[in-house]
C-alpha cells in the first residue's frame, strides 16, 4: 500500500553505504497541521534505497514537494532483544507549485494530504 504526503524539504543527507549492495539516503519534509486552533509542525524523515537514492537530487531546500511512499516494519533481534524498526520509504517525489491543490507546509493539513494510493504494484 502506498501513501503521499506534502511538505516542504527541510533537509537531505548524503547517500550511505550500508553494505556492499545496499545504499540509502534520508531525508526531512515539514508539514504543519491545525488542531484546535494550534498549529503543529511535524518533521517528516523518509529514506529512499538503492537506485532512488537520487530522487532528492533535482530538488532545492525549501521546495515544496509531494512523497510518494511505502511504510515497511522490519523486526530485529540481537543478543536476546527484540527490536522493531519502520521506515518510510520514499519511491517518488513530485514538485508541489502553488497553483496546485495541494496545502503548502504552512498550511494545516486535511485527512486527504495524507493517503493510501490504489496505484501500488501489488501482485493481486
Amino acid at each position: 500500500m502506498g501513501f503521499d504526503v506534502t511538505g516542504k524539504l527541510v533537509a537531505k543527507f548524503d547517500t550511505v553505504q550500508r553494505t556492499e549492495t545496499f545504499r540509502t539516503r534520508e531525508f526531512v519534509i515539514e508539514t504543519s497541521e491545525d488542531i484546535n486552533g494550534r498549529v503543529i509542525t511535524n518533521y517528516i524523515k523518509f529514506q529512499s534505497v538503492q537506485d532512488r537514492t537520487n530522487l532528492v537530487d533535482r530538488f532545492n531546500i525549501g521546495d515544496n514537494i509531494k512523497v510518494h511512499f511505502n511504510i515497511k516494519g522490519t523486526r530485529w533481534e540481537k543478543n536476546g532483544n527484540v527490536n522493531y524498526i519502520t521506515n518510510l520509504d520514499a519511491w517518488r517525489i513530485e514538485q508541489v507549485s502553488m497553483q496546485q491543490d495541494a496545502a503548502p507546509a504552512n498550511q494545516p493539513m486535511q485527512a486527504a494530504d495524507f493517503q493510501a494510493d490504489a496505484s501500488d504494484d501489488l501482485p493481486f
